[in-house]
């Protein structure tokens, strides 16, 4: 994530929702294969643990829209995420500055993205996810929901508003890891490569968001799993749902997915930090 002390909140808002709604929108496919990869039939056993196989029989029984079922909801929240996201880090940043230098090691830039996770959970992520995740779900089975608004009136009737934030655990730990993680990644490359008098442009903000996507995947799939597996359209309590995955696969259970999953965050880093990069320079000159 890119930080300019100088971009206004406003910048920051918009230009990061409209990046992270470009983001969603061009990975969905891969978060459509890792979530059902993730998830269980209706008789209790996994799925197919081939992502692309997923992928495939999904086109060929449910047709290629079907790829894109609970899509909206996912933009939805990532507008909100991203939004939320770029706004917040740098106030967060701010608080854990050196009260001296204003400096920020790679620990303070650690635990201010770790802050910025929880808060995108907490207002964004757990609800849109849980809508996401439980649309995916119920398109296999029930097929109870008609559509993103539908499932939220049918889980508030049955679950309240609490509905809504199942799996708030593992999005929490995952969002306040993936952050972290990226933002420590995406900064010590920046410095190693200012260092090194590397030119920052477009290839190489790619470049450091596809490997800070790596590292951040593999270090929060098994948050990513269990989230998803409380998420469904029946919901599971954490405990219930992290017993399952150790039930169906063993400890590796808590990395099924990664592959669908990797192949979208190395996209995305790319993608967000570019689009966040041109929308912010088209709106600045008109703040200022």
């Amino acid at each position: 994530m890119p930080t300019q002390d100088r971009t206004p909140p406003l910048v920051s808002l918009v230009a990061g929702g409209v990046a992270g709604g470009v983001e969603a929108i061009a990975t969905y496919p891969f978060e459509f294969a890792k979530t059902r990869v993730q998830l269980r039939t209706q008789s209790g056993a996994s799925s197919s643990k081939n992502p692309f196989l997923v992928v495939t029989q999904v086109v060929r029984h449910e047709g290629v829209r079907a790829l894109y079922k609970g899509c909206s909801s996912l933009v939805l929240g990532s507008i909100a995420k991203d939004g939320v996201r770029f706004l917040s880090f740098d106030a967060i940043k701010k608080a854990f500055a050196d009260p001296e230098t204003g400096a920020m090691s790679p620990l303070r830039n650690l635990l201010a993205g770790m802050c910025t996770g929880v808060v995108a959970s907490t207002f964004a992520v757990t609800p849109t996810e849980r809508i996401k995740t439980a649309l995916i779900d119920d398109a296999r089975n029930a097929k109870r929901f008609r559509s993103s608004f539908h499932a939220v009136r049918v889980i508030y009737q049955e679950y309240g508003f609490e509905g809504m934030y199942h799996g708030y655990a593992g999005t929490t730990l995952k969002q306040a890891g993936a952050t972290a993680f990226r933002m420590g990644t995406y900064n010590i490359l920046k410095d190693f490569e200012k260092s090194r008098k590397i030119e920052q442009n477009t290839f190489t903000n790619f470049a450091n968001g596809a490997v800070a996507g790596t590292v951040t995947t593999y270090a929060t799939q098994p948050a990513d799993t269990l989230k998803t597996r409380t998420q469904g359209a029946k919901g599971a309590g954490t405990i219930d749902a992290f017993r399952s995955i150790l039930a169906d696969d063993g400890i590796k259970g808590f990395w099924r997915g990664t592959t669908m999953r990797l192949g979208r965050t190395v996209f995305s880093g790319g993608i967000l930090f570019t689009v966040y990069e041109q929308v912010a320079a088209l709106l600045q000159p008109l703040l200022e």
